[in-house]
């Protein structure tokens, strides 16, 4: 429902705002990392994808169009500091902006129901957009558009507890099942604990964090991953993984969750910040 608040209308649109950078550009991180596969790699059918890959990148910043068909569905993610109340209005903003989006960007309206598989022609509905807040220093508006490429080869499993040296091989399994499906070179998100439900979206979440550093466990984890030689685009070479970004959460005694959230090369998402 829309109102004449300055509020709704400065969330709607920096909203549309992120969504509309998403869409067309990548984080700087994460042209640092493409750019370094691709004077890394030595496969010369690699080498030709990377190289449409970034051709890619440079003619939709130079058109204004989206770098990918598929623009995903709408993940997003509201910061608020204490004088912002969370209510109504603030999820009633964000579909707006949403909204907008699809028309202005445009956006490719992909949210359908899914049993009757109808569409809303706006990319929101019940559950969309998907709506994630956390209190902060802040008031941000941060979109995750996610392809269903990526997200359809995405994995979870309850492991033991015992397993925990299986975490990285669930990792590897989850990307050698997927093959070339996601449009690798992939980023994978990572989440271990919580429960089930948290797992998953500790993973995507993890998407988010800066890519151009990992840790030890998460380069030894990406070093494995780039072992099966899947390649740009399932061809085949040395970088199937471009990073591994873990997020952990605390888990029950008996329990041990982990999640495997599929991005590919365009890890897009943009954060703006909402002044009113």
């Amino acid at each position: 429902m829309k109102d004449n608040s300055p509020l709704y209308a400065a969330l709607a649109g920096a909203t549309f705002q992120a969504f509309r950078e998403a869409a067309i550009s990548l984080p700087p991180d994460v042209l640092r990392v493409i750019d370094r596969a691709a004077a890394a790699e030595t496969n010369p059918v690699a080498r030709g994808e990377f190289a449409n890959i970034l051709k890619n990148v440079k003619a939709a910043g130079e058109l204004g169009v989206p770098l990918c068909q598929d623009t995903g569905v709408p993940v997003v993610y509201l910061t608020l500091p204490p004088d912002v109340p969370l209510t109504q209005g603030l999820y009633d903003a964000v579909a707006e902006g949403c909204r907008i989006a699809t028309k202005k960007v445009p956006l490719r309206p992909n949210v359908v129901d899914p049993l009757t598989r109808h569409n809303t022609g706006d990319n929101t509905g019940p559950g969309m957009p998907a709506i994630h807040v956390r209190p902060g220093e802040r008031f941000t508006v941060t979109v995750l558009p996610k392809g269903a490429g990526a997200e359809n080869s995405s994995r979870i499993a309850m492991l033991l507890p015992s397993h925990v040296y299986g975490i990285e091989g669930f990792v590897v399994e989850t990307m050698l099942h997927a093959e070339g499906k996601p449009c690798p070179p992939v980023f994978l998100g990572v989440g271990i604990g919580g429960t089930f439900d948290l797992a998953a979206s500790l993973a995507k979440e993890a998407l988010l964090l800066p890519v151009d550093t990992m840790t030890l466990f998460e380069q030894q984890i990406c070093d494995s991953v780039n072992k099966l030689g899947i390649g740009p685009m399932g061809q085949g070479g040395d970088t199937t993984a471009l990073a591994v970004k873990v997020k952990t959460a605390g888990c029950h005694t008996a329990s041990l969750p982990v999640a495997v959230n599929v991005q590919c090369w365009a890890n897009r998402h943009a954060t703006r910040e909402v002044q009113w």
